[in-house]
């Protein structure tokens, strides 16, 4: 949406700020576009960010230990707590759709075993 000098407005009082904004904008995005995209600049970010995390860690561990303790004076459940409460959940899941697979396994043989008159297949509803 920038004008040049031969679309300008004469009438317009803001017209020559809007087209130097402008082209200032575009100036400034590709110096930065060629700034950024050097290998320097991405050295430079990475060294930062390895600062910053190295320097935080010990204040993100103690805000953990703080969380942990203040839930535990709650008597509320920690991260950790619904972690190996999910897994155990997953556990008993894993254990019961083997069982359930072994009942219709037991279920199909002696169906067949009778003579196939009972058997109907498991479309997963109550069956009487």
């Amino acid at each position: 949406m920038s004008q040049t000098n031969d679309t300008l407005n004469p009438f317009d009082p803001t017209g020559l700020f809007k087209s130097l904004r402008d082209s200032g904008m575009d100036s400034w995005a590709k110096m930065m576009i060629q700034l950024v995209n050097t290998e320097a600049y991405a050295h430079a970010t990475a060294a930062m960010l390895d600062a910053w995390l190295s320097t935080s860690a010990p204040f993100r561990k103690a805000i953990e230990s703080s969380m942990t303790q203040a839930l535990t004076n709650l008597q509320m459940p920690t991260r950790d707590d619904v972690i190996s409460l999910a897994e155990r959940m997953t556990n008993i899941e894993l254990r019961l759709d083997d069982l359930d697979a072994k009942l219709d396994e037991g279920r199909r043989a002696a169906a067949q075993k009778a003579g196939g008159a009972d058997a109907r297949p498991n479309t997963g509803e109550n069956q009487p």
